[in-house]
């Protein structure tokens, strides 16, 4: 193992113990047995070493989304990635609360690529008709509420200690966006919005003989036709 990969994994490990949740760089130096030049010649000062933390942890972190193959069913694999969400949350609590930290000036781009992920799941759910707003809109809602679950059990355990809040409120948030499989099943008389956010998707998923222009143009036409449920 590298050095600088142990020091990652030292300053995680320090982070976890520590009881402000604050490390210091003498002791992530001590910790791997290396003099502080060599820190500083790696990470550049403390910030430069809580940065690489925060984009190792989401390296590990968007890993396991990236080599999640699709299931036959969007739904399920859209609430297993809330799952894994709060378990690899629950797995790493320090560098967790670091990835998501409002301190952050700039988000991470990572967490933009996790959002992306999550917005492909749900373009799916929509074409098969399961979607009942537009995916950049579910995904945005999904993924506030995944990360405040998360947040909350890692940062006020004593606190949170319902061992199926996480279940129920993803339910609750797929729920409120989701249509219901049975109703899926009886296409007559769905209401119009709902076609054209079908047919939004399905325009993502498949390929058309239409050109380039006249695909943006159709999906223009869908997202007036689809109007305020699909915001």
């Amino acid at each position: 193992m590298d050095v600088r990969l142990q020091m990652l994994e030292a300053a995680e490990r320090l982070l976890d113990a520590s009881p402000d949740r604050d490390i210091s760089t003498r002791a992530v130096c001590e910790a791997v047995g290396v003099g502080a030049p060599m820190l500083y010649r790696l990470f550049g000062d403390k910030n430069g070493l809580l940065s690489a933390v925060v984009d190792h942890g989401f390296d590990r972190y968007l890993a396991t989304k990236r080599a999640a193959a699709p299931s036959a069913d969007p739904v399920a694999d859209l609430k297993t990635g809330w799952d894994t969400h709060v378990a690899f949350a629950e797995a790493h609590p320090a560098v967790y609360r670091l990835m998501y930290s409002p301190a952050f000036v700039e988000v991470p781009s990572a967490a933009q690529e996790a959002l992306r992920l999550l917005r492909a799941v749900l373009v799916r759910c929509a074409a098969v008709g399961c979607l009942r707003v537009d995916p950049d809109v579910a995904a945005q809602r999904i993924m506030a509420a995944n990360i405040g679950v998360a947040l909350s059990l890692v940062s006020q355990p004593g606190t949170y200690t319902d061992s199926g809040l996480s279940p129920r409120v993803r339910d609750a948030i797929h729920d409120s966006l989701l249509v219901p499989l049975d109703q899926v099943a009886q296409p007559v008389g769905t209401p119009l919005p709902g076609v054209a956010l079908h047919l939004a998707a399905l325009l993502r998923t498949e390929r058309t003989s239409l050109g380039e222009p006249e695909t943006r143009l159709l999906r223009k036409w869908l997202e007036e036709l689809a109007g305020p449920s699909g915001k």
